[in-house]
């Protein structure tokens, strides 16, 4: 790796990557991006989106993503592949190591690496993502009008999405794997007041059954009983929480018991002056790809704040680009 100071390094893609690095290039401060092993983010794995502004028909997830990502590229972001496996922010300028590529110094640094959806890890599922199988019923749920719905899960997240879906829904199972649900009385007492909700607690789940073009039942198994059942259903939502991708951060920036960055309200600014949280990262309420690139446009702003006049770099004898 060539001995090379980065104005800003912005670690992750999904909408709020790639939207503080536009913003960034837009300002000259010639951002790198480093992206993961799933360039993009989550919207890689959804179809249509149609709740993005600016597209009236919709736009499929991917397509979405590499608009963006060309739109960075257009006004000079570089991007490298690689994984940032440890950080030393103790002073600037930062320094990153990087598997595949090395260290890699920067005077500024934008975190957006997102927070992954928690699945089951059982057969049927990774491979129907998308075609049935989804993470997000505020993204996908209107997909789902007048067909039956199950969502997994005993936690507060899974009695709201379940509410939220009976507005599609033609009939919904929410399965738990225990015959007690995690959820606050408030949440419980809100999902079970919904007539559309029915319940199958007390089975685990076993199997997506698929046919390749969608999804018809989950396999479960009557913990009480032993016995295996299929409950029929076109969607299926897990949810069952999500995990912010903050290990590689952990000793180094702040993070709440969840593991999310946490930031000065109102700003993305971090602890770490010069260190900016955008995106699912540190939202742990919205998770939306819109609200994703608003706070990658507050990031890039806040950080294009920083760096005038705390440059710690002599910019005079190294070439910015």
């Amino acid at each position: 790796m060539e001995n090379k100071v980065y104005k800003s390094v912005v670690i992750g893609t999904g909408p709020a990557g790639y939207t503080a690095a536009i913003y960034l290039a837009r300002a000259s401060l010639n951002p790198l991006v480093i992206e993961g092993p799933q360039p993009g983010g989550q919207l890689t794995t959804t179809t249509d989106v149609e709740n993005f502004p600016g597209f009236p028909e919709g736009i499929m997830g991917p397509e979405l993503m590499d608009n963006m990502r060309k739109q960075a590229e257009r006004f000079g972001t570089e991007f490298k592949s690689g994984w940032v496996t440890n950080v030393d922010l103790s002073k600037r300028p930062f320094t990153l190591q990087v598997e595949g590529i090395g260290e890699i110094v920067t005077e500024s640094l934008i975190v957006a690496t997102g927070a992954s959806a928690r699945y089951l890890n059982i057969p049927g599922e990774q491979e129907n993502l998308g075609k049935g199988v989804s993470a997000c019923a505020t993204c996908d749920g209107f997909f789902f009008r007048g067909k039956k719905i199950v969502v997994i899960g005993g936690g507060d997240s899974a009695m709201e999405e379940a509410n939220f879906l009976t507005r599609f829904a033609s009939e919904l199972t929410l399965v738990h794997r225990r015959d007690e649900l995690r959820a606050s009385k408030i949440m419980q007492d809100r999902a079970k007041d919904n007539s559309k909700i029915k319940w199958a607690l007390n089975r685990t789940p076993l199997e997506v059954v698929g046919t390749g073009m969608g999804i018809t039942g989950l396999k479960v198994k009557n913990n009480e009983t032993g016995a295996e059942e299929i409950i029929e259903t076109d969607g299926l939502f897990v949810a069952i929480g999500h995990k912010p991708n903050t290990d590689f951060l952990k000793g180094s920036v702040e993070l709440n018991d969840q593991g999310y960055i946490v930031v000065k309200p109102g700003t993305s600014e971090t602890n770490i002056p010069g260190v900016f949280a955008a995106g699912d990262v540190h939202d742990m309420k919205y998770r939306q790809a819109i609200t994703a690139a608003g706070s990658g446009c507050q990031a890039a702003l806040d950080c294009e704040k920083f760096l005038e006049g705390s440059m710690t770099h002599d910019w005079s004898s190294t070439l910015s680009n």
